[in-house]
């Protein structure tokens, strides 16, 4: 009878580890046994980051990482320069936090469509926002709908491959183009405008990017910013990279700097350095080659106030506390094509989350998302971090630290048990939703856009269609 009674006890006990398998299987844990889940919604740099330090820090746990698209890294594969390939060296990172035990990347899943916040809340401890910020800033002055008005994230999302992007055909068969604004995304656009072809041809820019920019008319490309040098939002890097376009000549106006040399010896040390390469840079263009065919033309103090047909008209603006301030002067600056570049915006993709329309961002304090901006109070269990949280600023490291910074206080809240992970959660059911790509999915179009790219001499040719990677991931 004893004998009976164990054997019992051991069928139950295969039983009940065969249905845990299985459950582990289902949920996309396989076998992982952990039991604190945290769900990450956005494959960019900030979930990446996140799931990093989650997993070095957090004792048995497993993390889900759901993206919209079927592939990942978010702007690291979207945002980046085609010609900046060693940014987009943080992959290596990724891929290493990919291949955790206890870690899942699930693509193709889209919240607020597949999936909503009530949906995680129920299946996770945790759920971190990063799904970052896919709009643009408007400019809100007369006629920016115009057909020559184009933004630099969707000019920037064109060249790079971005799903939908691919049919944005920019008309670039006139001589000149105006960016207003003067980030590093204006930089970018300004010097793919301005790239030899043949330099272009060794990255992953697209094909079809690569042959509309050989039939590109393009000659000269205008900066155009609020404020002065002194205020000027690109990076020294960018910069220099600018000044070494072989057969594109930089022209600043004079009177753009007439007081700034004598501030230069109170600047903090990067702030210095940038606004030294300027002046070199405007002490040398004097004696520089005329003979160059294209011009970069960086233009400060002007504010975009209406735009026309061929023109866009400027207001003069004047600096108070570092702020522009507009004057009664204006003027016309000739163009044929007008690229918005003053900033990304977020978008609240399900109404279960705290949004503030107007800034574009989740409301938040230190990542902790509140239940309403009203009370202040604290949804517990829901955290943001990246762009969705504080806005479009800063650079990759910036993303890196702050990702780092919530991710730890996910970690605390647990450990604390400010969170109740007492409670069994199941995770997500993938077999629920449809089409759902795997990391090893995520690798077979990873293989396929190298393969291509090996033909072409460049480093990868990504698919721009989400139906065409499906069918390469065998789904």
């Amino acid at each position: 009878m004893l004998l009976s009674r164990s054997l019992s006890l051991s069928v139950m006990t295969k039983q009940l580890y065969f249905n845990t398998i299985k459950q582990g299987l289902s949920t996309g844990v396989s076998g992982s046994g952990a039991i604190k889940r945290i769900c990450i919604v956005g494959g960019g740099p900030a979930g990446f980051y996140a799931a990093q330090y989650i997993l070095k820090h957090l004792s048995d746990c497993a993390v889900d990482l759901i993206e919209k698209l079927p592939v990942p890294f978010g702007l690291v594969r979207y945002g980046v320069a085609p010609d900046h390939p060693e940014v987009k060296n943080v992959i290596n990172t990724f891929n290493k936090t990919a291949e955790h035990k206890d870690f899942n990347f699930y693509g193709n899943i889209a919240l607020g469509k597949d999936i909503s916040l009530e949906d995680l809340r129920k299946r996770y401890h945790a759920v971190l926002l990063t799904y970052g910020a896919d709009q643009d800033r408007q400019l809100n002055i007369p006629n920016e709908d115009r057909t020559n008005v184009l933004s630099a994230r969707k000019f920037v999302a064109w060249y790079n491959g971005l799903p939908g992007a691919q049919h944005l055909n920019p008309d670039l068969s006139g001589n000149t183009v105006a960016i207003l604004g003067q980030g590093n995304v204006a930089v970018d656009a300004a010097r793919m405008l301005l790239s030899s072809l043949d330099a272009l041809r060794k990255t992953d820019t697209t094909e079809y990017a690569l042959e509309a920019l050989s039939r590109s008319k393009v000659q000269q490309v205008y900066l155009v910013g609020r404020r002065g040098p002194l205020q000027a939002a690109f990076t020294i890097k960018e910069l220099r990279e600018m000044l070494k376009l072989p057969n594109v000549q930089t022209l600043w106006r004079p009177d753009d700097f007439t007081d700034v040399p004598a501030q230069l010896a109170n600047l903090p040390r990067p702030r210095k350095r940038l606004t030294e390469l300027m002046l070199k840079s405007l002490s040398e263009q004097a004696g520089s080659s005329s003979a160059k065919n294209k011009r970069f033309l960086p233009i400060f103090l002007r504010a975009p106030k209406a735009i026309g047909e061929n023109e866009v008209e400027l207001t003069v603006t004047k600096l108070q506390n570092d702020m522009a301030v507009p004057t009664d002067q204006t003027e016309h600056l000739q163009t044929d094509l007008v690229l918005r570049s003053i900033g990304y915006k977020s978008t609240c993709v399900d109404g279960g989350i705290c949004f503030d329309e107007r800034s574009g961002r989740v409301h938040n304090e230190n990542g902790r998302v509140l239940r309403d901006a009203v009370s202040k109070t604290v949804d517990p269990g829901i955290y943001v971090a990246g762009w969705l949280g504080t806005g479009p600023t800063g650079v990759i490291l910036t993303t890196m630290n702050g990702a780092f910074t919530v991710a730890k206080t996910i970690c605390d809240d647990i450990l604390s048990n400010k969170l109740d992970t007492s409670t069994a959660k199941a995770g997500l059911d993938t077999k629920q939703l449809h089409r759902v790509v795997t990391w090893r999915h995520w690798q077979r179009i990873d293989e396929a856009e190298t393969q291509a790219g090996k033909v072409l001499g460049k480093p990868r040719e990504k698919f721009v269609d989400v139906e065409e990677m499906l069918k390469v991931a065998g789904l």
